[in-house]
């Protein structure tokens, strides 16, 4: 994926860097505010989804790679998410100097589950936010807005508008454009059902 934020001329390195890439980030927020969420959210989609790992003794595990940590656990309530409950069972259990509350495969399972219960619940959360946005939109057919490219792969190019801040498909034909690229759009269609939004650039 090319980037329109090329002329930074900012080289990261080529294998991952978790603080490398932190770096590059801060001076990016510092260097041009207003358009770092974008960067941001470009970044986001590259990295991918995250996933829940048992970390057990004697393993070597990934760390957190955004927080560039090796240990790294996260907990809020336990009647929010089920990984907290697990978290809070392991906590309770290591400070009362009791046995385990779970099996290393039973870990491994309910680490999986996890991954796998919270991307489903992504899924709905999405694809409800993008069907309130086309019906918000529908209304709107032939506008004109100002966008900025968010994705660009071979399925596709995405571009997000700010009023209201939305993201939708690009009809490019032939046209390439590249991540960060400001493009004038209009929109040419909503499908409020399966929460499809389009633009053609103008």
């Amino acid at each position: 994926m090319q980037f329109a934020w090329d002329h930074h001329q900012i080289k990261l390195p080529d294998s991952p860097d978790a603080k490398a890439l932190s770096e590059f980030l801060r001076q990016e927020r510092e260097a041009d505010p207003e358009n770092f969420p974008i960067l941001s959210l470009a970044v986001l989609k590259l990295l991918g989804r995250g996933q829940y790992v048992a970390e057990i003794p004697g393993d070597q595990t990934p760390g957190h790679f955004g927080l560039a940590v090796d240990a790294y656990t996260h907990s809020t309530a336990p009647n929010r998410r089920f990984p907290d409950l697990i978290t809070q069972r392991l906590i309770k259990a290591a400070l009362a100097r009791n046995a385990v509350a779970y099996s290393r495969d039973e870990l491994v399972a309910l680490a999986a589950h996890c991954t796998e219960q919270e991307d489903n619940a992504k899924k709905v959360e999405r694809a409800v936010r993008k069907s309130a946005a086309a019906l918000l939109l529908e209304r709107r057919i032939g506008t004109l807005f100002d966008s900025i490219v968010t994705g660009a792969s071979q399925k596709g190019t995405w571009v997000r508008i700010w009023h209201p801040a939305v993201e939708g498909k690009l009809e490019t034909g032939d046209d390439r454009y590249d991540v960060g690229e400001r493009v004038r759009v209009r929109l040419v269609h909503t499908d409020v059902e399966r929460g499809f939004i389009d633009f053609k650039p103008t």
